[in-house]
């Protein structure tokens, strides 16, 4: 099992675990964020890189996975999140560069998927 499908999996495991306590709040939460990357005066590839930006410089690596991930599947070609997480990096410093590395290398599993 790669490192996508063990992210995926895990990630599903425990949304379903964390969404079936039926907290109100949290659920409201889980809500908001899926709205928020919806198409609306952006386009969701727009909302998708502005994400992975965010997730870069937060130095948070599921964020980063899952953006990475929904980028691939909207189609954004590689120079365009490279470019991107290249403005992360600028933004964050070098400290975002451990992110930056493990993102080219899950970057690559998708492409092999």
């Amino acid at each position: 099992m790669n490192q996508v499908e063990e992210f995926n999996e895990y990630r599903q495991k425990m949304n379903d675990k964390i969404l079936g306590d039926n907290n109100k709040i949290i659920k409201r939460i889980f809500n908001l964020d899926t709205n928020a990357f919806a198409a609306g005066a952006l386009d969701v590839k727009t909302k998708e890189l502005l994400g992975l930006v965010a997730s870069t410089v937060l130095r948070c690596d599921d964020c980063v996975k899952y953006h990475l991930e929904t980028s691939y599947k909207e189609g954004l070609t590689k120079e365009e999140v490279m470019e991107a997480l290249s403005i992360a990096t600028l933004v964050g410093g070098t400290i975002v560069i451990p992110h930056l590395r493990r993102a080219y290398e899950y970057w690559e599993e998708l492409e092999q998927s």
